[in-house]
């Protein structure tokens, strides 16, 4: 996979999503290239947890803080497993369908300040990841789509640029700040913690110059031209696809971040925010902000992505309106 400057070989994309780009009440299309045959939205899959062999602790953490003090000291074994949306629903009592919102999903369960929805066998539910489709997804997605089109060793991959510590830019400190902070009494205030432990400048930065802050990416990348799509801009790169089909695709990105790595422990990588083979057949694409992949491709292309047991895929509508407001069903 190489950067490519040559940032008009995205240009097709621009004419064929919302001019309004992402944004409250958009339609799919802000994100995801209008004008295929037809359309695939993968949801991105939830985590769940529970404690093995007893219950959680009451809430809310204000009025139990002692039990939870207690449990946390037990240090009791946690399962974690990943979960689908339809799971969700069954577990909450809603209904899955294309244009299924995950808090309409969760709902009926969701109470304030509580630390996530709880099913009543109880599982604690996690938001899916927005803007991320995990890296065995994207690998399955791709090995899928290889097959429906006649470029497979020729492709496009582009990345959101604000994802940060990507690119390099001017400034007064570093792209990124890696802050570790203590496990503590759950009715600590995440946000106070966070700002008594971080680093402040006491003198008057108004004279000081800015100067390059390099990124994960290489100085000529972060320089270089962008793929300016509707309200987000991307980086992009050219590569044989198959290199996304592989399971190992993180090991091998220029955007790999070895920062976030422990020894021994798989490679860190964005996924992908929009993919596509030169011959345009189909695109994949993922919104910082969404919680779901949206593909555009062929008939066939698309009715292999939905039976494809791996992914939780449904076919959507063109034009589906994937806001907020357009879970209609569990409204």
């Amino acid at each position: 996979m190489e950067w490519t400057g040559d940032v008009a070989a995205g240009d097709w994309l621009r004419d064929r999503l919302d001019a309004d780009g992402p944004s409250w009440g958009a339609t799919m299309h802000a994100w995801a290239p209008r004008g295929y045959e037809a359309y695939a939205r993968v949801f991105h899959p939830a985590d769940r947890d529970r404690p093995v062999g007893r219950p959680w602790p009451p809430l809310p953490y204000d009025r139990h803080h002692r039990e939870w003090a207690a449990f946390q000291a037990d240090a009791p074994q946690i399962d974690v497993e990943r979960v689908s949306w339809a799971a969700t629903a069954d577990a909450f009592g809603t209904t899955m369908h294309p244009r299924a919102q995950w808090q309409s999903i969760v709902g009926p369960r969701e109470v304030e300040n509580e630390d996530g929805p709880r099913d009543a066998a109880g599982w604690r539910y996690s938001d899916p990841q927005a803007g991320e489709l995990p890296s065995d997804l994207v690998a399955a997605v791709t090995q899928t789509l290889l097959a429906h089109t006649i470029t497979p060793a020729d492709g496009f991959v582009a990345l959101w640029e604000g994802w940060g510590g990507l690119v390099g830019h001017l400034g007064y400190g570093p792209s990124r700040v890696l802050l570790t902070a203590a496990a503590g009494d759950p009715t600590t205030d995440r946000h106070a913690n966070f700002l008594a432990t971080s680093a402040r400048d006491r003198f008057n930065d108004v004279f000081r110059k800015p100067s390059w802050q390099p990124g994960i990416l290489d100085d000529e990348v972060s320089r270089g031209p962008r793929l300016r799509l509707p309200n987000r801009d991307h980086v992009l790169f050219r590569t044989d696809l198959a290199l996304l089909a592989d399971p190992e695709w993180p090991w091998q990105v220029p955007w790999r971040d070895t920062a976030l790595e422990a020894p021994g422990g798989a490679a860190s990588a964005l996924s992908p925010s929009l993919v596509w083979p030169a011959d345009r057949a189909w695109v994949f694409a993922t919104d910082v902000d969404a919680d779901s992949t949206v593909i555009g491709g062929s008939a066939a292309a698309i009715r292999a992505v939905c039976t494809d047991t791996r992914l939780e895929a449904w076919a959507i509508d063109e034009g589906a309106n994937l806001s907020w407001g357009g879970d209609e069903v569990n409204a």
